[in-house]
């Protein structure tokens, strides 16, 4: 029996189920298996897929939708993951503008490594920021804040709820919603009663990824990082937008090292919604 070519094997939709098969197929391109993290956005988003007629994925891609349901306002994709044995013959392009297709005027984004940058640009993407990621063990000091943090609790949920889509431009019900399961903390930073900030830390392999980080300024992140770092014995990893100088400086200060940089770009609009000034981190550069 004759192999079908790779343009001919289908695309299909990810389940729960082939979490296994997308953890092999990250530790097939060097990256870290991560299960907890391919399970939550199997959960909160939309696998898309190649089998491989030898066994196992030949390709996956994950791309989570905010806002109203089935006429989303912005899609994150992340993931993109070709088999090393099928690199460069056109793979993750046919499965971008699957993709890209089926989202139809929905605008999307998506943070690049240097290595996938030009698959993305020749799609039509366009870079529109970029992001830092830091990894380390967290140094406690500094001047205290005066910012008043704490656990969250469940009654905190409609105003985490709230604060997010305020910032981050569209409603994020299905992933913020997970994030008590997902995630070993979840904190918030507030103000006579009100909350003016709150982040997680979710396990990623040997690290707890600091993510998402809102803040109504540096002071509220810088907070909410230390008293995250006070519950963990975890190395500390994020991805900081490089627009706020102030946070990264006294990140690396704190112990913090840059180990690497991505693009982050957009198609169909020309930049992301809501307020940057107040979104420090995403959850994952996989989901914004």
């Amino acid at each position: 029996m004759s192999t079908p070519s790779l343009a001919a094997l289908p695309i299909r939709r990810l389940m729960h189920r082939d979490l296994t098969a997308c953890a092999d197929l990250s530790e097939d391109r060097g990256w870290p298996r991560e299960e907890h993290k391919w399970g939550f956005l199997l959960a909160a988003g939309k696998g898309y897929g190649i089998d491989d007629p030898q066994g196992g994925l030949l390709a996956a891609c994950v791309i989570t939708e905010y806002g109203p349901w089935g006429s989303p306002d912005l899609g994150a994709i992340g993931m993109v993951l070709v088999a090393e044995r099928h690199a460069r013959q056109g793979v993750g392009r046919r499965l971008m503008r699957h993709v890209v297709s089926i989202m139809g005027t929905t605008p999307l984004t998506l943070h690049a490594t240097p290595n996938g940058r030009p698959l993305y640009e020749e799609l039509g993407f366009k870079v529109t920021g970029r992001a830092e990621m830091l990894r380390g063990r967290f140094t406690p000091g500094g001047a205290e804040t005066g910012v008043l943090t704490r656990a969250a609790t469940a009654e905190d949920l409609p105003a985490i709820l709230r604060l997010d889509e305020e910032v981050f431009g569209a409603d994020r019900t299905p992933l913020i919603t997970r994030l008590p399961a997902f995630a070993d903390q979840l904190r918030v930073a507030e103000e006579s009663g009100r909350i003016i900030g709150y982040t997680a830390a979710w396990p990623n392999m040997d690290t707890h990824v600091v993510g998402p980080l809102v803040a109504r300024d540096t002071a509220t992140a810088q907070t909410l990082i230390t008293s995250l770092a006070a519950h963990t014995d975890r190395p500390l990893r994020t991805d900081i937008d490089v627009r706020h100088e102030e946070l990264l400086t006294w990140a690396k200060a704190r112990g913090l090292a840059s180990v690497a940089f991505n693009a982050v770009m957009t198609y169909g609009i020309t930049d992301l919604p809501g307020d940057w000034t107040r979104r420090f981190a995403p959850l994952t550069v996989a989901a914004g």
